[in-house]
């Protein structure tokens, strides 16, 4: 291709004065605008377009697993694995993303950690939507919101809702005949082990081939946590290999604080059936 190449010649549409284009389309005015470093530190630009287009996937994630659930609502199970196997990609993706914040130093990081004030990934209402929705309800979280009560009460009213593991446990319920304790399907608490539900999985898994949509929905619900997991486990020493074992700028204790959540299961009878199998 000669560099005299005209893509108008080959019907590639030139002007846009009056048509929408790409940055049109996407807002892309407003979406680069919106990383404005507030210190003249080289890397916070990285920090910053990091944080926004992990906020970016998790609105996706929001997304997906919103309509997973009402699929799963509507009996149209079948239709949401494709949606779980694509949360869990986006939850790759955003593992990935640490790979390019450390390499930012301590010193790097220093230089314009005073520039964020009191500002924390902790108060992400995206990140405390999608663990509400997977089941690790914790009104207390909601606190930090109160200043913006449009996104306290989407929080509150997630709470109200059926998490996607009990819309789960419902079809398990439907699939064996059984009747769990009600009290499993607490809204505002984290989900815990509960033996009844451990055996109900047992039964799906010790023959799949009789409960194969269950069976299939277990693991694709498994392989998500997986990879939240491994999302929790990088920003951990993301954070220790950034800042030690510092408070964070919320005011966390940062690194023993980002290690309980370590120990979180979104889906523990899944986990645990395993050994007795």
């Amino acid at each position: 291709m000669s560099d005299s190449y005209d893509p108008a010649e080959d019907g590639a549409k030139m002007s846009f004065s009056k048509d929408m284009s790409y940055g049109d389309y996407l807002g892309m005015d407003g979406l680069l605008g919106a990383a404005t470093p507030l210190s003249d530190a080289h890397d916070e630009m990285l920090f910053i377009v990091q944080h926004q287009t992990s906020e970016l996937w998790m609105r996706l994630a929001l997304h997906e697993l919103s309509s997973a659930r009402d699929l799963m609502l509507q009996g149209r199970t079948p239709e949401v694995f494709k949606m779980l196997a694509r949360v869990a990609r986006i939850f790759e993706q955003l593992n990935s993303a640490w790979d390019v914040l450390r390499t930012m130093t301590p010193s790097d990081y220093t230089a314009f950690r005073g520039d964020l004030g009191q500002s924390s990934g902790f108060q992400s209402h995206q990140y405390r939507l999608i663990e509400f929705i997977l089941g690790n309800r914790n009104r207390a979280m909601m606190k930090v919101h109160e200043h913006r009560t449009e996104l306290h009460a989407m929080l509150a009213y997630e709470l109200t809702q059926p998490s996607l593991y009990h819309v789960a446990l419902g079809l398990l319920e439907r699939e064996l005949d059984l009747t769990f304790d009600p009290s499993i399907f607490h809204m505002d608490t984290p989900h815990t082990s509960d033996p009844a539900v451990v055996e109900a999985w047992t039964t799906i898994y010790k023959d799949p081939q009789a409960h194969w949509t269950l069976y299939d929905l277990a693991e694709k619900l498994v392989d998500l946590e997986d990879y939240f997991r491994r999302w929790r486990f990088n920003h951990v020493t993301t954070v220790e290999r950034i800042i030690g074992f510092k408070r964070g700028t919320g005011g966390t204790s940062g690194v023993k604080y980002l290690r309980r959540m370590l120990e979180v299961e979104l889906f523990p009878e899944l986990w645990h059936l395993r050994g007795g199998l």
